[in-house]
């Protein structure tokens, strides 16, 4: 079973919440970076996410957080809670709100089948989690966690929200984040039996909880206990956005269509932007746009036919991924190796970089499927790098956890 536990968080006693709160690490650029610190000395962007990763940069970091803590820039909190965070946001003109339960969770191998991974995790990323952690004995962003909800999960969230928030916050995207401390017995209680009977699947994080695992098996059971963020799988606010591929070098548009279209269903879009809106509503098995910089764009379309009969043996949870088909068909087609791909969330920069001529051809891509994630999770399978981009990302440095090692 899930152990969920309440615990007492460390919170930002500041005048403006705004100003200290950072997106993941992984999402900030070294501008970006630079504009957080600007913004305020106490941003958590200067723990989380060192310029120098070397052992100068995560004691700098260490000493910072430590500092903190004692001036009283963060206070732990009176006692052990669970945390209610709402998530209101509009994606393609209309308003969501997504809600989910922050709380102390013990990281589990999947061999278990308690939490599930859909991705391998990087060396290099996860080194970086691992000092990092050993340094501050903190987390400062919870893993993205999604779960089956049995029954009774809304209601219990609803009931919290009805009343004020304890925090609100609006980051840079526009996101409105609020924030409700659950410290009552009976509803902490009724919220750690309803996660503790639940499977989980990681959505972001695995580096995080691939470190979790590492210090339990370095230090003991105690350097198990992580930070999660655990909100239903059937949420309508749970929203997965495509990772477009940038292609730094390759054909252009006219020579890429040739190459590609013996197999794939190829036709004309006035743009970039009618392409990327075509296939988003495309029902075919795998689907994708190409852009040039410029003119118009082209909508592929293919099914499995199209897979080369050497990937028969290859689990069907993971043939049947776009990204799967264009990292194992499309791009060896076009004789781009994936060290020459780029990765944006973002149409806009998508767009912005065809138009600077930054890179000759663009695979715009849908959004992976909730569905399709959890099955590749199920079947102890991984996806290929950047699948899935969960919109929106949760803020780092709301509510830190403190490791109990």
């Amino acid at each position: 079973m899930l152990d969920v536990r309440p615990f007492e968080g460390i919170l930002y006693r500041v005048p403006d919440l705004s100003r200290v709160l950072a997106p993941p690490y992984d999402v900030i650029g070294p501008e970006y970076r630079e504009q957080l610190l600007a913004r305020d000395p106490h941003n958590v962007v200067r723990v989380i996410l060192s310029p120098t990763p070397d052992a100068a940069g995560y004691a700098s970091a260490g000493t910072t957080y430590r500092r903190w803590l004692s001036e009283g820039v963060l206070v732990r909190d009176a006692s052990p809670a669970l945390y209610l965070l709402e998530q209101r946001f509009e994606l393609d003109g209309s308003p969501l709100v997504r809600r989910g339960i922050m709380a102390r969770f013990r990281a589990a191998d999947p061999v278990e089948r308690v939490v599930l991974p859909h991705e391998q995790t990087r060396r290099s990323a996860r080194e970086d989690r691992y000092r990092l952690r050993l340094a501050t004995r903190a987390n400062f962003s919870p893993i993205f966690m999604m779960f089956r909800d049995p029954g009774g999960f809304q209601a219990i969230v609803e009931r919290i929200a009805a009343r004020p928030p304890d925090v609100g916050v609006t980051d840079d995207g526009g996101v409105a984040h609020r924030l409700w401390r659950i410290a009552e017995p009976p509803a902490i209680a009724e919220l750690t039996r309803l996660l503790g009977g639940v499977r989980a699947y990681i959505a972001d994080g695995h580096h995080r909880h691939a470190t979790a695992l590492r210090l339990r098996d370095e230090l003991g059971p105690d350097a198990a206990w992580a930070f999660g963020y655990f909100t239903p799988i059937d949420a309508p606010a749970l929203k997965v956005l495509p990772y477009h591929r940038m292609l730094e070098r390759g054909p252009a548009l006219a020579e890429a269509r040739a190459r590609l279209e013996p197999e794939l269903r190829l036709r004309e879009a006035a743009s970039a932007r009618a392409a990327a809106q075509e296939v988003a509503g495309s029902r075919a098995r795998y689907a994708f746009a190409l852009a040039g910089p410029g003119g118009p764009a082209l909508v592929a379309e293919g099914s499995e036919s199209a897979l080369p009969s050497g990937f028969a043996g290859v689990a069907a949870c993971v043939r049947m991924l776009d990204a799967f088909f264009v990292h194992q068909v499309v791009l060896p087609r076009l004789g781009v190796a994936d060290e020459a791909v780029r990765y944006v969330h973002s149409f806009e920069e998508a767009e912005a970089a065809l138009v600077a001529g930054r890179c000759p051809l663009a695979l715009l891509m849908r959004g992976t499927p909730v569905a399709q994630i959890v099955d590749v999770a199920d079947a102890g399978e991984s996806m290929p790098a950047k699948s899935t981009y969960f919109h929106p990302k949760l803020p780092s440095g709301l509510v830190i956890h403190p490791l109990l090692i």
